[in-house]
């Protein structure tokens, strides 16, 4: 499945819900999301781990599909095969 068939799926199941909560508080929902993820990266449980990437993922999808972003299209154009800051693949950043 490419990024934008699960952005698709995450449409059909939930835009009708999620176009009427609009953008902040979808990002809510995502931030809420991602907090979960780093608190399940604290503890040694793979499937736990899984779920809360596949929530981040789908969160994501629904807050592009709110705002009304092709997320695989943008995150092709922005990294094309190089970091969008040096340009290398790999990237040669210096941090």
């Amino acid at each position: 499945m490419h990024i934008y068939e699960f952005q698709e799926l995450m449409r059909r199941l939930y835009f009708h819900r999620d176009s009427q909560r609009g953008v902040e508080k979808t990002f809510e929902w995502l931030v809420e999301e991602v907090a979960e993820l780093g608190e399940a990266l604290k503890v040694d449980d793979k499937k736990t781990l899984e779920d809360e990437f596949a929530d981040v993922i789908a969160w994501l999808a629904s807050l592009a599909n709110v705002a009304d972003i092709n997320l695989e299209k943008a995150a092709l154009n922005k990294y094309d095969n190089k970091c969008p800051k040096c340009g290398r693949l790999p990237c040669q950043c210096t941090f």
